[in-house]
C-alpha cells in the first residue's frame, strides 16, 4: 500500500529521515520501533504530508503521493494520529466525531439558508455513524462528555474513532500506548486488532511497548540514525544484533534488556 523509497528529511545540517526504505503491506499492522531519535516520528510526519521532505519517494497504491498536504491525503484515506491526542476540548466526544468528514453541507452558507434539509438529514447520518464508532470503541456512555475531560487513553479511542468517521485505508498511530493506562492499551489494541480483520484498515504503529507491539504487529521495522535497520517478526528483530547495538550499544550479552524494552 505504502512504498518509501530512499526518503530523507533535514533539519539543517541534521539528518532525521536518512535514506530510510520500507514498504507497508495492504491489510497488515506493521510495528516501527526504534530507539529515541530514530527518526521514527518524523518519517510519519514526511509520509503524512505534515513535513516536506528534503529528497526521496513516498506511493500509496502505486500513485504518488509524496509532498502533497495532510488534507488531500485526509482524501485519499491516509490518517495519522499524534503523541498528544488533538482533541477539540469543549465540544462533546459525539460533536468531535461528527466534525471529521469533509465537505459537509451545513459548511456553505448558501445550504445554511436553501439547503436545510439536506444538512437536516446528513446531520442524522453522522449522528447515527458516530454513535456507532462509539458502540464499537466501547465509549458510547461518554457520548456527551465534554472530549476535555477526557482520559489520555479514552482521548487516544476518541482519536481511532476519527478515522472510523471516514472509513480510513490506513492508518498512521504514534505511541497509541503513551500515557495510557494497561486497561484502556488493551482495549485500544482489540479496536486496532478488530478494524484491521473486520474492516480491512491497513496500520502503522510507532510504540516503544514490545508487549503491544509483539500482540498486534507483524512485521515490524527498527529504525535507528534516520535509516531502517531490520525488519521481520519480533522475535527476529530482538534476536537482530543491529538492533540490540542500536538500542543499548552493548551487543548480544545484553538481549534480555530488549525483551524488557
Amino acid at each position: 500500500m505504502i512504498v518509501v523509497e530512499n526518503l530523507v528529511k533535514t533539519f539543517g545540517g541534521f539528518h532525521a529521515v536518512d535514506g530510510a526504505s520500507l514498504r507497508i503491506q495492504e491489510g497488515t499492522i506493521t510495528g516501527l520501533i526504534g530507539p529515541n531519535g530514530a527518526g521514527k516520528t518524523t518519517l510519519f510526519n514526511v509520509i503524512a504530508g505534515v513535513l516536506e521532505p528534503s529528497a526521496g519517494r513516498v506511493t500509496m497504491l502505486g500513485k504518488d503521493i509524496t509532498g502533497l498536504p495532510p488534507h488531500e491525503l485526509f482524501h485519499k484515506g491516509l490518517l495519522r494520529t499524534f503523541q498528544i491526542a488533538h482533541e477539540c476540548s469543549t465540544m462533546t466526544v459525539r460533536e468531535n466525531l461528527m466534525m471529521v468528514p469533509g465537505a459537509q453541507s451545513g459548511e456553505t452558507l448558501w445550504n445554511t439558508w436553501f439547503g436545510r434539509k439536506r444538512i437536516a438529514n446528513e446531520e442524522r447520518a453522522l449522528l447515527a455513524k458516530a454513535d456507532e464508532v462509539l458502540e464499537f470503541l466501547t465509549i458510547d456512555h461518554l457520548k456527551d462528555e465534554k472530549a476535555g475531560n477526557l482520559s489520555g487513553g479514552q482521548k487516544k479511542l476518541l482519536e481511532l474513532g476519527r478515522t472510523m468517521m471516514v472509513d480510513a485505508k490506513i492508518v498512521f498511530l504514534d505511541e497509541v500506548g503513551a500515557g495510557v493506562n494497561r486497561t484502556l492499551l488493551n482495549t485500544i489494541g482489540d479496536a486496532i486488532i478488530r478494524l484491521n480483520k473486520e474492516r480491512g484498515y491497513t496500520f502503522v504503529v510507532i510504540e516503544h511497548d514490545m508487549d503491544f507491539i509483539g500482540r498486534l504487529c507483524d512485521p515490524v521495522i527498527c529504525m535507528a540514525e534516520g535509516k531502517v535497520l531490520a525488519e521481520g517478526t519480533l522475535a527476529e528483530i530482538k534476536a537482530n544484533e543491529q538492533v540490540i547495538e542500536a538500542y543499548l550499544g552493548t551487543g548480544l550479552k545484553n538481549k534480555d534488556k530488549l525483551a524488557k524494552a
